[in-house]
């Protein structure tokens, strides 16, 4: 048994560097038995509960050893709303893969890749959705606001529990963070269509163009439009920004905007004169997350001669996955770490041409064991720029809280639920996702939505009087 994980194909990273085709290709089928030949299929299962949505793991496998992808996309299918999307996105090393005990001696089996595998295969022969719920005998109709990863997980749940669900989406296509904010050479947006359009087969109704506190509220929807209950995984897409000089030039983006204008470019195949954004010769990206790296490697397929990465503290704590931090090395994004922009500077039209930085040195570990960064008296240096990425992290929009009598919120945006119910103060309102944590990973969100349906049944079994366990 070889020790090692089997190698992904990939596009040669001088090619990818200026095309927006998926970098990963995927396994062909002798890869995919090869490497799931490597599960130990162990008795205790400790990949299952390093999954947040508890994916049955060694029987999926055990099925792509036989070669039957179809069958193990069905077991998988059972507890993942969005198989082809995870198997591409998830950070596995930090969860299920971290757990494998085969990967004790050797690197863990590659599950992502064998997730994703098993998806792409069971979707190219376009195989039906599941039977629609009849409406008029749905146990009820629940609200979902949000059609990212916890609002399509947790409208796939209750559909499968045979509730009448309807999904309010405030942009015009859905799909949220999915469609808008991750690149197509790490997500193509047609898997996304097709993962979506299983959904809808199955019953699920999308409203798009929805603003839910403008269009309409969440009062309205459980107190005149029938609904019983509803979810809020509206995720969080208020940009954060450094609050220092030169922030309001024009080609300094957040990374929403930068990547959105992105994604909206290669969907709608602008014109180049009509490009909605430029990108030019030298960019700086700032940020160590995963939109850094999907930031930096957008403006590098852009045309941008010169790309860097430019991060207060070191490269070991970047949280942006491994595995994007080597992507983009290679591809020829460069690293100023231990680096602090501390002003942009523009020209007389009001267009950015600098940016000055600061060195940074780590002090002594706080109480978490984070060394936290601080300049480095007289180390100020100025670099030229044609566009500056702000890719620090972002809040939940403030709209639904004050549209929303009585929706308590943390002071940073987040909405309050109760412990591990995901109960809003709201009665019959649940939340998860970023919408309550702050910008996190596509699963963990998943996760949430996926718990908030089955809270969201107990609730309205008990509300109807029915056994919750029934």
């Amino acid at each position: 048994m070889q020790m090692n994980k089997t190698p992904m194909p990939e596009q040669d990273p001088r090619v990818r560097a200026h095309n927006f085709e998926e970098v990963a290709t995927g396994y062909t089928a002798e890869m995919a038995i090869q490497e799931a030949q490597r599960c130990l299929d162990c008795r205790h299962k400790p990949c299952v509960e390093g999954c947040p949505v508890n994916v049955k793991i060694p029987d999926f496998i055990r099925l792509l050893k036989k070669g039957d992808a179809r069958a193990a996309y069905d077991v998988i299918r059972q507890d993942n709303a969005l198989p082809a999307i995870c198997g591409r996105v998830c950070p596995q090393e930090t969860q299920c893969e971290a757990r494998c005990v085969r990967g004790i001696r050797g690197e863990p089996v590659g599950i992502g890749r064998l997730e994703r595998y098993a998806a792409d295969t069971a979707m190219a022969e376009e195989a039906a959705g599941e039977a629609k719920v009849n409406a008029e005998n749905a146990k009820a109709r629940v609200a979902v606001v949000g059609s990212g990863p916890a609002g399509l997980s947790c409208a796939g749940e209750l559909n499968r529990m045979g509730y009448d669900v309807t999904i309010f989406e405030a942009l015009h296509t859905p799909g949220g963070v999915l469609v808008y904010g991750i690149p197509e050479f790490r997500l193509p947006k047609q898997l996304v269509r097709r993962e979506i359009d299983g959904l809808e087969r199955a019953g699920v109704k999308i409203v798009t163009n929805a603003v839910i506190g403008k269009s309409i509220t969440l009062n309205e929807l459980l107190e005149e439009e029938g609904f019983s209950a509803a979810f809020v995984g509206s995720g969080a897409g208020l940009p954060r920004f450094q609050n220092i000089e030169g922030e309001q030039l024009s080609g300094v983006y957040s990374a929403n905007e930068f990547l959105t204008r992105v994604n909206l470019m290669k969907a709608y195949r602008f014109p180049e004169y009509l490009t909605p954004v430029r990108a030019g010769k030298r960019v700086a990206v700032v940020g160590g997350g995963n939109v850094a790296m999907d930031a930096a490697r957008c403006a590098l397929r852009l045309g941008a001669e010169k790309v860097m990465i430019v991060y207060r503290r070191g490269e070991e704590e970047m949280p942006a996955r491994r595995e994007e931090i080597e992507h983009a090395r290679e591809e020829g994004v460069e690293f100023a770490l231990l680096t602090n922009p501390v002003k942009f500077t523009g020209d007389e039209n009001g267009s950015v041409t600098g940016m000055t930085c600061v060195r940074m040195a780590l002090g002594e570990p706080d109480a978490s064991g984070r060394r936290r960064p601080a300049p480095v008296p007289g180390s100020e240096f100025e670099t030229e720029i044609s566009c500056a990425v702000i890719a620090i992290g972002n809040s939940p929009n403030p709209l639904i809280a004050q549209t929303t009598p009585g929706l308590e919120t943390q002071k940073w945006g987040g909405i309050v639920v109760k412990g591990d119910t995901l109960a809003t103060s709201v009665p019959g309102v649940y939340a998860g996702g970023d919408a309550v944590t702050g910008a996190a990973t596509v699963i963990l969100a998943m996760g949430a939505g996926k718990k908030a349906a089955r809270e969201i049944d107990e609730y309205l079994r008990a509300k109807n009087g029915e056994d919750a366990k029934a």
